[in-house]
Order: structure tokens, then C-alpha cells, then sequence
């Protein structure tokens, strides 16, 4: 008797592009979740671990708008006059008594083209992560109060005279090239050599000069809580 051949029925995947949906947003959900696991660790391990806040030198803050930190300092002190580098005259309203100015870093298209954070594209945020031009912004303020998202710390005149040293080695050797542009009457940017990327954002800018000087800060800190959780929140107080 002849054999009978049988016939085999396989299922058909009928949804091969889900499929590799599927596994292309398990890969980023997961590369995601590596990214914020290793932020998190990295900006609560110190640097400078045993640095104490003195009781007496200069008073600096540090600021936030909830994902953009910088740094606030005396406008004018014996180690320092910021007015050389940051010109009141490039102010929109150059006639306040400015008593401070908050220092940041960002990358170029950003800062010039989304002054609110809605701004911000996917396209200009991308080429900002992977590889940007970074300026300098400079805020200038009037006897900035402690709150939430300005927390003031004290650092011994030897510390202070690192940061600044840290921070005009990254200006222009002229003493501040500006870039037309401005989010008020308030503020100015200015030229600056570094570059903008993942592992150098302005966060990690912020806590890099920090530690420069001399602070205890952490290693990492791509988020601004990363760099604000070393500073005590005077609200909670």
C-alpha cells in the first residue's frame, strides 16, 4: 500500500512588524531603564566625599527649573568682578543693582532656539545628545531669595577662586564673546569651546565645577536632582 502523505499546517504569523515592534521598544524601554538605574547611582556616589561646608567664605547657590541646573554666585567680590566676562551692558535692562549671576551651560540650539521647555523638538534634542555646540548663559539677579529650586551653600574663598578659575578657562580669551539672543531683560550667551553631548550635559557640567572647586557633589548627574540633592533644601528646614 502506498503511504499517505501528510499534510503539515504551520500557523502564519500574520504580524511580523509587531513582532520587531515589540522587541525594538523592549530594547529601548530597557536601555531607558539601564540609563536612569545608572544616574541614579552614579550622582549619589561622592566626590570630594569628605568635604565639609565651612563656616564663614563665600556664599554661591545652585539653581534649577527642574531639568536645567546652574550655578549663582556674587556678581562682584574681592576674587572676582563677573561684570569683565559678563558685561551689564549686554543686559536688555543694564540699570538694576544686580547683586549675583547664575552661570550655566547648554548646547547652542537649544538655549537659542526653545526658550520655554515646550520648544523643544525631538530633532534638536537629538542632535544635542549625541553631539552639540555649547554656550554659556548668564542670568543676572537681585538678591535672590532661598527656595525649593535655589539652595545656597558656603564654600571657603580658596574654593571660590577654583570655581572661577574653572569657569573662565571655558570663556573665550577675550573675556566673553556674546551670541546675539536673550530670554529676557535679564540675561546674555556667550561663546564657549566645550561641546555638548550625553555624557556632558549641563547638569554634569554644573557638578563637574563643583567638584573642581573642591565640593562634595556626585559622580554622574545627567538630571538636575542628581546635582541638587547634595545642596539641603531650605523648605525643609
Amino acid at each position: 500500500m502506498a503511504a499517505q502523505t501528510q499534510l503539515v499546517v504551520r500557523p502564519v504569523n500574520k504580524w511580523p512588524a509587531l513582532k520587531w515592534f515589540s522587541r525594538i521598544a523592549g530594547a529601548l524601554i530597557s536601555v531607558l531603564a539601564l540609563f536612569l538605574l545608572s544616574a541614579w547611582i552614579g550622582s549619589s556616589i561622592a566626590r570630594n566625599s569628605d568635604w565639609e561646608e565651612p563656616e564663614t567664605g563665600v556664599t554661591i547657590g545652585l539653581e534649577t527649573n527642574g531639568i536645567h541646573t546652574g550655578i549663582v554666585m556674587p556678581l562682584i567680590t574681592q576674587q572676582k568682578d563677573w561684570r569683565a566676562h559678563f558685561p551689564l551692558e549686554h543686559l536688555g535692562n543694564p540699570y538694576r543693582n544686580y547683586t549675583h549671576v547664575a552661570v550655566s551651560f547648554g548646547e547652542r540650539e537649544v538655549f537659542l532656539s526653545t526658550p520655554r521647555l515646550e520648544d523643544v523638538s525631538l530633532d534638536t534634542l537629538a542632535g544635542a545628545i549625541y553631539r552639540g555646540d555649547g554656550l554659556i548663559h548668564a542670568s543676572h539677579y537681585v538678591r535672590p531669595m532661598p527656595d525649593e529650586n535655589y539652595r545656597e551653600l558656603t564654600i571657603t574663598e580658596e574654593e571660590y577662586a577654583r570655581l572661577v578659575s574653572a569657569i573662565t578657562r571655558q570663556m573665550e580669551p577675550s573675556g566673553g564673546v556674546q551670541v546675539p539672543g536673550a530670554y529676557g531683560q535679564h540675561d546674555a550667551f556667550y561663546d564657549s569651546d566645550l561641546t555638548y553631548h550625553l555624557g556632558h550635559t549641563c547638569n554634569q557640567w554644573s557638578a563637574d565645577l563643583l567638584a573642581e572647586a573642591g565640593v562634595k557633589v556626585g559622580w554622574w548627574t545627567p538630571f538636575s536632582g542628581g546635582v541638587m540633592k547634595w545642596v539641603p533644601d531650605p523648605t525643609e528646614n
